[in-house]
């Protein structure tokens, strides 16, 4: 019950944030009509998602890196490893712990569309709607399995995680 009250308090700020991000008079009557005209969510959805995209090119990276790692995960990620997956750059030789961004930087470029599960620690989507709304726009994201596993074969290619796997040195 609590979680369905936050969300359609947050469908409402994803609104008015939808609506106030148009340039023009013209433009935010056009958008209250799309939205009264019932692409309610498919609307806000996508207003959220262009609005990401329009941040600049690093904060559009990050928000777009982090929505798309936490759809496409086969688990849902802790925090830290979401952090970790959004600084790794494809083709990098090791992860500088000051690229590292805060979770509060990731969530924020994501414009309310993530959020953290307290109780598990997770990061997740703010509602299944939005889940089923990426699903049914697959493009968004370009090729992201291949994304997905070249920032995995660059995180494995760091010294520093090649140097774990090697084991301790036997006893001689």
């Amino acid at each position: 019950m609590l979680r369905d009250i936050t969300f359609r308090f947050l469908l409402a700020s994803l609104n008015i944030e939808a609506i106030l991000e148009e340039t023009t008079i013209h433009r935010r009557r056009q958008m209250l009509r799309e939205m009264r005209d019932g692409s309610g969510l498919r609307g806000v959805y996508k207003a959220t998602l262009e609005n990401i995209k329009a941040q600049g090119d690093d904060k559009a990276r990050l928000g777009m890196t982090t929505l798309m790692w936490i759809f496409y995960s086969w688990k849902p990620l802790q925090v830290d490893e979401i952090c970790h997956a959004a600084a790794i750059r494809v083709g990098s030789t090791d992860l500088e712990s000051d690229d590292i961004p805060a979770i509060s930087t990731l969530l924020g470029y994501c414009k309310g569309l993530a959020e953290i599960d307290k109780r598990t620690s997770t990061v997740r989507l703010i509602h299944y709607t939005f889940s089923e709304y990426l699903s049914a726009h697959p493009d968004l994201f370009g090729r992201a399995h291949s994304t997905m596993a070249e920032i995995c074969l660059t995180y494995l290619n760091f010294q520093h995680v090649k140097d774990l796997s090697a084991g301790p040195s036997p006893d001689p």
